[in-house]
């Protein structure tokens, strides 16, 4: 029972230690860091949404291809 309480308090020491030293060697202030986030998002999400409707629009092609009856060809 001893080893596991003092596990825990060594893990809970580094936890605090870790999270001190991550905020103090950040690079960016918070709101910089979501502004730079929010950003990123929002131009990921553009980029998703052009492939999205070039494909929905070569999809389409295909599928109007599909339903268009073809001749047959004679030799």
């Amino acid at each position: 029972m001893r080893k596991l309480v003092a596990f825990l308090a060594g893990a809970a020491l580094g936890g605090l230690v870790g999270a001190t030293l991550a905020v103090l060697m950040a690079p960016y202030s918070g709101e910089e860091l979501r502004d730079k986030a929010q950003g990123r998002y929002l131009e990921i999400r553009s980029q998703v949404t052009e492939a999205a409707a070039a494909r929905r629009a070569e999809l389409e092609q295909q599928l109007q291809a599909l339903r268009t009856p073809s001749r047959p060809t004679t030799p």
